[in-house]
């Protein structure tokens, strides 16, 4: 390696770690579940995006075994030339009818999705109007776009109304209103019902990505749209395999349209591999778990609502959190990092989140609750929280 760019780098993580800002990988040493084993320790895992604990469900396990055996490991090529079986056909169709959406395509990643959905439909002429903390996915999907970008703050309906206003007599050709519907960091959801109408009022074309909704919102777990009753009014919804499914890959939804055009001009989606078997069936059956199980959802919630009300009975700022992201804002980097070290050797994995994640004064220990945890794991977790809070003056 040249030198000189080695020592740069060198001195560009030496800084990170001066700051408070760099990120150190904890190994997990086994499924992700409620007590886990993390670099040797056991742990309560409050750091998972695992919602509904399907991760390690037997059923969703079993059928990746299934599918392994019958199709092999790969498919040995793109999806647009000879990687699409019929498990990926499947698949499009259960999540179609599990978002009462026409049409889906399924994804390699949530991220690919954004960053290879928006830069196909996003044109020369148009406007695209995102939220200030939008998914960096998002972010980074309308920056390869040729379209005009414009930006309102966050959550703030009036503030888009002034962008949309003040945009009005451009005569742009088609304008796009683009939001994360939960919000990663911050847990808070997007104003749907206001966005929906000020895109009814404006011509304007909605673009959703319900990666922390799905899942988790709405009757049986079916997202953002369905939460606020708007089915059927959001052009393109953007989820993932991730996070409450338990698995991986992303996927959009909407008219047929949309999904044809996507097959022929996301890149993402067209140059990249498509998802080996097993995870594709992991993917169909935890959708068929969710829609199976009725009392999944409201597990997750009982213990969103216990959780978050016990941290702010301990005194901590639990910010602007309406799901099962509930973050302790701590405010300084490096005392974020210090109370997650001392989170961890008293057996519970919190992870800081620091910038660029989050501002620079905005530093937090993210915590993330799951279906599968009972109330010995919330109760011991918030003595944790309460013996750290105090011991760091937090409390």
């Amino acid at each position: 390696m040249n030198a000189a760019f080695e020592g740069f780098l060198a001195q560009q993580v030496a800084d990170l770690k001066a700051s408070g800002l760099y990120w150190t990988r904890r190994q997990l040493q086994g499924p992700s579940q409620p007590r886990a084993r993390v670099d040797g320790k056991q742990v309560l895992l409050l750091a998972a995006n695992n919602y509904l604990g399907l991760s390690n469900h037997p059923k969703v396990k079993a059928a990746a075994v299934a599918a392994v055996k019958k199709y092999g490991a790969g498919s040995g090529s793109v999806p647009a030339i000879a990687g699409t079986m019929d498990l990926h056909i499947k698949l499009d169709r259960q999540i179609a009818k599990f978002k009462h959406t026409n049409s889906a395509i399924y994804f390699q990643t949530g991220f690919a999705a954004n960053a290879g959905l928006l830069p196909a439909i996003l044109a020369e002429g148009d406007l695209v109007i995102s939220d200030q903390l939008n998914h960096g996915s998002i972010i980074d999907g309308i920056r390869l776009s040729k379209a005009e970008k414009a930006v309102y703050q966050h959550n703030d309906v009036a503030d888009l109304e002034r962008v949309l206003k003040e945009n009005a007599s451009k005569n742009f050709k088609r304008t796009f209103i683009v939001t994360d519907g939960v919000f990663s960091m911050d847990g808070d959801i997007a104003p749907l019902p206001g966005i929906v109408k000020l895109a009814e009022q404006f011509n304007c074309i909605t673009y959703v990505d319900d990666a922390h909704g799905d899942g988790v919102l709405g009757p049986q777990g079916r997202g953002v749209t369905h939460h606020f009753g708007l089915t059927g009014k959001i052009d393109v919804e953007v989820g993932t395999f991730s996070k409450a499914f338990g698995v991986m890959g992303g996927y959009a939804c909407g008219s047929q349209a949309v999904c044809e055009y996507a097959y022929n001009k996301s890149r993402s989606w067209l140059l990249s591999g498509s998802a080996p078997p097993a995870t594709v069936a992991a993917c169909t059956a935890a959708l068929q778990v969710l829609e199976r199980d009725k009392k999944i959802v409201p597990r997750l919630w009982k213990n969103t609502e216990f959780f978050r009300k016990g941290l702010q009975q301990l005194g901590f700022d639990t910010g602007k959190s309406q799901t099962p992201i509930i973050p302790v804002m701590l405010g300084d980097s490096n005392r974020a990092q210090e109370f997650s070290r001392e989170l961890f050797k008293e057996g519970v994995f919190g992870v800081p989140i620091v910038f660029p994640m989050v501002a620079k004064d905005k530093a937090r220990i993210r915590t993330q609750m799951n279906a599968a945890f009972t109330q010995k794991d919330l109760n011991q977790a918030l003595a944790v929280f309460e013996k750290v809070g105090k011991r760091l003056k937090v409390l």
